[in-house]
């Protein structure tokens, strides 16, 4: 229901049906829903994951580099890591700081003997494409005197080998590799 009707169904029906009246509320209906458009979008940038010209505030606030070239997902991914990644570091952690971002599903595998530990994508085959911030953050976070390396998911020999040949020369081999 749109402002002018809310409006309305406040006033007697004898005065609704004054032309005079009824364009006064139409057009007092048309600013009240424009006033409302801009108070809720300014609402919305006080909350991350509905932010978007008011992502450059977070990332100020939070002293994240602002470059409004990337994508918006990619820049709240960012924002929420950053604000998650606060506390003792732990696989939980580190788990959760990775699930900001897109196709941040991950199992962490540690290896203490080794002093590192190994970030495996569990979620999408491939390189996700934001991994170059998803690194920053897990460097961010991680104690300094561990290793970290990435592993990723790719189809196997035996997903590949039951394909027909129609199919494979339909593919590059990157595309056969996350299909």
């Amino acid at each position: 229901m749109n402002k002018a009707d809310t409006l309305k169904s406040y006033i007697p029906e004898f005065i609704l049906k004054s032309k005079v009246f009824n364009a006064i509320y139409d057009t007092q209906g048309i600013e009240l829903d424009s006033l409302w458009a801009s108070i809720s979008g300014i609402l919305d940038q006080c909350f991350v994951d509905k932010a978007t010209w008011g992502l450059k505030f977070w990332e100020e606030f939070l002293g994240i580099p602002v470059d409004e070239t990337k994508e918006t997902d990619f820049r709240r991914g960012v924002v929420k890591s950053k604000i998650r990644g606060v506390g003792t570091v732990t696989v939980k952690l580190m788990q959760a700081v990775a699930q900001s971002y897109d196709n941040g599903e991950i199992s962490i595998i540690e290896n203490p003997c080794e002093y590192s530990f190994t970030v495996k994508f569990t979620g999408i085959k491939g390189i996700p494409p934001n991994l170059d911030d998803l690194k920053k953050a897990i460097e961010e976070i991680k104690p300094a005197h561990l290793q970290v390396q990435y592993t990723f998911k790719y189809n196997m020999w035996d997903y590949v080998k039951t394909l027909t040949w129609q199919q494979v020369k339909e593919n590059t081999w990157e595309n056969l590799k996350v299909r």
